[in-house]
């Protein structure tokens, strides 16, 4: 049987706006915004190298449906490469960027066949191989109907991929949008499945593979680790896949173990030491603190979260990379229990707090007619900085050794 060599990639978000992302310096805000293209420019990198025999790019090229205008034309730049080079695209938009989105538009080489909102099979030869490749483009933001109704069956003798933006009917953690099942997927006979819009990568079936590649580039703490897409052979009926990690600035959550740790400049340096020895570069982190004695505890507890943030931004802003500290959690047996049991309950309630619930503590503030408008925009960030000071008042305030 004849062999083919595809990669698969999704969920671009170029031009992605990364609101909430509060205390970055120039330079390392200027980097953050150019991530995504950044990234972007890594994948037509490799494919220009490796020579796949297509590209497959499932949904939501850009991050809104306004489609950025700049992020709109590195994508052109991008696939003009690509065609120079005989490499053909297939593309299909989603959720975030609809054909039925008010932008202006630049015209796409011959090379890339963008799917309209019906499902299209297309055939592509390929050596001695014919690929059919099915797939359809969103074309409204909203598509709750189950597209996989209209997906072909296989045909005998031909390689087949199929192309999907969707997710699962019983996802709970995301907007279900296509949505469809894995058995659903697999009656089709397909040789593999292109997934897209969940920004995890994983992969629901390995014969034949079901696949979510994740995004190209995480755009906030919960999309940490590293981000790429699958290079992807299909060859006697046997799948391989490797991920390539292309992400230009990595999220993650670091465990610093601060054993021995008795004075602020010997934390400084554990974390100098562990974020430039980290393998990603580039980095935007959220720093657990483990293992700290009795005395750093109390030194620590003294502290605002805002000011142990700041103080540890700047001494990191000593390294050569980019490296950003979004928030820091002290975590220990030892700093649980000598809160009050009254003070651990309201920090556990706390920490359950959802966006919604913070609006609604802080409506009155924000709708007064004279502090209203001094206030700034509630978004995520601001909301990770409220809750880190409020632990940080009920450690204080609830200490046992205060209620003695």
């Amino acid at each position: 049987m004849a062999s083919i060599r595809f990669i698969h990639s999704a969920d671009l978000h170029l031009g992605s706006p990364f609101s909430g992302m509060k205390g970055l310096g120039a330079e390392q805000w200027k980097r953050l915004q150019n991530s995504t293209l950044e990234a972007f420019e890594r994948l037509i990198s490799y494919a220009l190298e490796t020579r796949p025999d297509f590209l497959l790019i499932v949904g939501d090229v850009y991050d809104g449906e306004d489609r950025n205008l700049r992020a709109q034309h590195r994508f052109q730049q991008g696939m003009e490469q690509l065609q120079e080079a005989g490499i053909p695209v297939f593309l299909s938009h989603g959720n975030h960027d609809h054909l039925g989105g008010n932008a202006a538009s630049f015209k796409l080489p011959s090379n890339v066949h963008v799917f309209r909102d019906s499902v299209e099979n297309v055939e592509l030869p390929v050596g001695s191989a014919i690929v059919n490749i099915a797939g359809f483009s969103y074309g409204r933001r909203h598509v709750t109907e189950p597209m996989i109704d209209h997906f072909p069956q296989k045909q005998a003798g031909v390689l087949q991929i199929g192309m999907l933006h969707g997710s699962e009917e019983s996802d709970t953690e995301h907007a279900v949008y296509a949505p469809f099942r894995k058995e659903q997927l697999l009656a089709k006979n397909y040789d593999y499945w292109a997934l897209g819009h969940i920004h995890k990568r994983q992969q629901l079936s390995i014969d034949p593979p079901i696949v979510y590649p994740g995004n190209l580039q995480g755009r906030h703490r919960k999309e940490s680790g590293p981000k790429g897409f699958y290079e992807v052979s299909l060859r006697d009926g046997h799948a391989e896949l490797e991920f390539i990690p292309v992400e230009a600035v990595r999220f993650e959550r670091i465990v610093l173990d601060c054993s021995g740790v008795q004075h602020m400049n010997e934390l400084f340096s554990k974390a100098k030491q562990q974020l430039e020895a980290h393998e990603s570069g580039a980095l935007v982190a959220e720093l657990e603190l483990h293992h700290l004695s009795e005395s750093a505890i109390h030194m620590l507890r003294d502290i605002s979260s805002v000011e142990l943030l700041n103080a540890l931004r700047e001494a990191l802003s000593e390294l050569d990379d980019f490296v950003h500290v979004s928030s820091v959690q002290l975590v220990t047996d030892g700093l649980s229990a000598e809160t009050s049991p009254f003070g651990k309950q309201l920090a556990s309630r706390l920490a359950s707090w959802e966006t919604d619930d913070w609006k609604q503590v802080l409506k009155e503030l924000y709708n007064h007619p004279r502090s209203g408008r001094f206030l700034p925009q509630f978004d995520e960030g601001l909301q990770e900085e409220l809750q880190a000071e409020a632990q940080s008042k009920i450690r204080k305030m609830m200490a046992l050794e205060d209620q003695r």
